[in-house]
């Protein structure tokens, strides 16, 4: 199964670091995937960013970040492996929704007694 990938950046953390205020040392995040009949399952992770010397041409300011040059951050700091876990999470979350696993009584215990 084919699954179309949307990330989302839900939270960050900053911090003053040398001259620059507002660095962005912490990201959560969220990725949702969509199967080829619209089911859809998630996955929320967080990813911490690692600090470095900061130059003032790289360097952003905070009120000018968006979504997307922060999605890059995240994606450059998960690894290859990582984002395959991610993908197939989100694919056993739909496939859970397509066919959920159900608790059922056990035929040869009376209906009175519960299940545990």
């Amino acid at each position: 199964m084919s699954l179309t990938l949307t990330w989302s950046i839900t939270g960050l953390k900053t911090k003053t670091e040398q001259d620059f205020q507002d660095v962005v040392v912490q990201t959560y995040w969220k990725v949702t995937g969509v199967d080829e009949n619209g089911v859809s399952g998630s996955f929320t992770g967080a990813v911490p960013l690692k600090s470095s010397v900061i130059t003032p041409e790289e360097f952003v300011q905070f009120e000018n970040l968006t979504e997307q040059q922060v999605i890059e951050w995240v994606k450059s700091s998960i690894s290859p492996s990582a984002i395959d876990h991610i993908t197939l999470q989100i694919q056993k979350n739909i496939d859970s929704t397509i066919s959920p696993i159900v608790d059922k009584k056990l035929p040869w215990v009376s209906t009175d007694e519960p299940i545990l």
